[in-house]
Order: C-alpha cells, then structure tokens, then sequence
C-alpha cells in the first residue's frame, strides 16, 4: 500500500531498471560479435573516429565544410555497407544489436512525447491492483455483476420505499461516488443487516478506481485493528514513520469492511478515531461497511467517532432479505 507519489516513484525506477538491463545485454551481444568477427569492431571504431575528426577538419577549414561532410557522409556509407555484408556473410540479423525494448512505443521510459504511454498506464492499474488487497474478488465482485433482482420490489415494513428501490437508490450514489472520485471528497457509510451487499459495492468500487490506476486498500476492521496493534506494541514501532498506520492514512481510497466485528478496546476506538479524523483533514476518502445500526455504532464507539461517522460520511441503509441465502437456494 502506497501513496499515488510512492506508485509513481516505484513505476519509474522499475523503467530504470529495464532500461539498463535491456542496454547492457545489448552490449553484451555487441562485445561477443566483436570477438566471433573483429572486423565489425574496427568497423565502429572508424565510424566513431570518422565523425570526430571531420568535426575537426570542419572548424580548421570553415570554408571547406561541405566537401567534408560530403566526405564524411561517402566514408559512412562505405563502412556501413561493409558492416552489413558481413552481418549477411555470417547470417546475423542488422538489429541484432540493438536494445530490445519491452515497449517499443516508449523504449521502456514509461513515456512518448511526454504523455504516458499505454505500458505505464498498465502498470499503474497493475500496482494498484497488488496492493489494494482485492485482487482475489474484484473479477466478480464489480458492478457489471451487481444485480437489482434479488431485492424485493414489494414495500418493507417500516421503510419508505421497497428494498429495490433503495438500493436503486444506493447504486447510484457508489456510481457518483466513483465518477466523481478525485474532483470531490465524499466519504460512504454502508450500515445494515448482513448479506444484504455492503461488501460487494465496497469491492465495485474498488475496482472502478483500481481500473483508473487510483490507490486503494481494502481491509477488514478485524484484521485493519489487528495489524495496528502489533504496530503499535513492536518494540522498533517508534523508529518506523512509514509504518501500516501511515500509509493508511495516506492511501487515495481506505475501505474498512466489517466495522464492529473487531475486538473492542480503548486502543481500538483511539485509533479509529485518529485514522478518521486525519483522513478527513488531509482530504482522503473513507468507505466503511457494518452490520451495526446508527445507534448502535454511536453506542459503541466514543462520541468523536460517532459525530465524524454521523458528521461526515453520506449514511447508506441497506435493508431486505439475505441476498446470500437468496443466491444460495438459486444454486441448490
């Protein structure tokens, strides 16, 4: 998990490493054709050499450049066609030496004209994906396989509209949210009875970022909670600035799934409140799922976090029938 700077950093210096790992097997296959055929060596001496001394010749005699160049360009024609003869007489391609690029486009510098190229763009999608801790879900957990027909059409008790529409309603609100990623900062609360989606729209719009090469980590609050506390109580925690803690506050999306599943604590609500707040300072948007009611959350979790939860976060109710037992008895 990474900052999009940290991502873009890593991307650049892996396009270093191609670069000069691409040149120096280029080399390589240079220097072993100059010891099978040491003419080719010489060859591309004089070329190098050639071009040096008709500078020379050029600045003592100004007045004479154009027969020089027009020598020089003779002599080049000459040792290159001799350079070729003997690639042909030894059966060698004319590119044989040459870099052999993992993109030709951009020569594995990430980008042409100075616009990204389409392998940069890739690898910024293919980091995200490594480090959102999605990549397992995300080919069906999307929104091309979000459907609306396992919610009921029909009203639902001591709701205003029937669990289709609400959802309806819902989708629509992840699909802004997604659209407008990154022009506005909108934190999601998915609240409600299990089974009922809240996970597989934390994941769809994962993806959708995740697509756009936006850094996202998903999490459950069990295992998010679990892993800041073996940070906190290890003993080279203090030493460690960019530790799980700050890279979750740095992230472009954080996702906690599962809010009030973890074992509570004093600790846990200290940090949940400190991630939250921090996040909200800096700009960063939050989604977070839970079975827990509104009241329920504001009961368990001190007051700051109940009134940022409340305070800040667009509130989703999702309510109807276990969409995986629906799904489950289809199969069956």
């Amino acid at each position: 998990m990474a900052d999009r700077s940290e991502v873009y950093r890593r991307i650049l210096r892996h396009y270093d490493f191609l670069r000069t790992q691409v040149q120096r097997e280029a080399e390589e296959r240079r220097q072993a054709l100059y010891q099978r055929i040491p003419r080719l060596e010489e060859i591309d001496q004089e070329l190098r050499l050639l071009g040096v001394e008709t500078a020379k010749q050029a600045l003592r005699a100004p007045k004479e450049a154009e027969q020089t160049l027009q020598t020089l360009r003779q002599n080049q024609q000459r040792l290159k066609a001799e350079k070729e003869a003997l690639y042909r007489q030894h059966q060698i391609p004319l590119d044989y030496c040459a870099p052999r690029y993992h993109c030709l486009k951009c020569q594995d510098t990430g980008f042409v004209d100075g616009v990204a190229c389409s392998c940069f763009s890739r690898a910024l999608v293919e980091e995200a994906y490594a480090s959102s801790n999605l990549s397992q879900v995300l080919g069906e957990e999307n929104f091309d396989h979000f459907s609306l027909d396992y919610y009921s059409p029909d009203p639902y008790p001591g709701e205003a509209c029937s669990p289709r529409e609400n959802i309806n309603r819902i989708l629509a609100v992840c699909l802004r949210f997604t659209k407008n990623f990154g022009k506005e900062t909108n934190h999601l609360l998915l609240y409600g009875s299990p089974g009922l989606g809240k996970t597989f729209l934390c994941s769809a719009m994962a993806k959708e970022l995740l697509d756009r090469g936006i850094p996202v980590f998903y999490a459950t609050a069990p295992a998010l909670f679990l892993q800041l506390e073996k940070e906190q109580f290890r003993e080279e925690a203090e030493t460690e600035p960019e530790g799980f803690f700050a890279q979750l506050l740095a992230v472009e999306l954080l996702i906690i799934d599962d809010l009030g599943t973890e074992f509570f604590t004093s600790f846990t609500a200290s940090r949940l409140f400190a991630l939250l707040n921090t996040r909200l300072l800096w700009g960063k948007s939050t989604i977070i799922s839970t079975n827990l009611s509104l009241a329920d959350l504001a009961e368990r979790y001190t007051d700051r976090v109940a009134s940022r939860l409340m305070g800040n976060f667009t509130a989703l109710k999702f309510y109807g029938d276990d969409i995986r037992l629906l799904k489950k008895f289809a199969r069956s």
